[in-house]
């Protein structure tokens, strides 16, 4: 998924818009997943999980036949520091595109 935006990153940004990731990964671990994938956008780290809960995307998963807490894969559009999209349950495939063109689609409509 992470890639997929990392592709698409120069259109994203002649749409004006900016990327952030994040996870509860500590900031030295996101400095090796930017510099070996060469992700051009910030990654922020949440290892005590105040964003996370702020956007609600911790949940209960299935990993190899345990129940797990973990990051619920989602995706939200801002604008003029309003919350206007969300995607949840996330699937990497074809996300990031649909993506930019929810975005154009909305900035058309502003």
């Amino acid at each position: 998924e992470s890639m997929a935006f990392r592709d698409l990153y120069q259109k994203f940004q002649s749409e004006n818009t900016e990327i952030f990731g994040l996870s509860r990964d500590n900031i030295r671990s996101h400095e090796g997943f930017k510099a070996k994938l060469g992700m051009p956008f910030e990654l922020i780290s949440d290892p005590d999980e105040s964003l996370c809960r702020l956007f609600n995307v911790m949940r209960e998963k299935n990993m190899y036949g345990k129940q797990v807490i973990g990051i619920e894969r989602s995706t939200f559009i801002f604008h003029n520091k309003q919350l206007v999209k969300s995607y949840r349950k996330v699937k990497a495939a074809g996300h990031a595109e649909q993506v930019l063109e929810d975005l154009k689609t909305l900035q058309a409509a502003s």
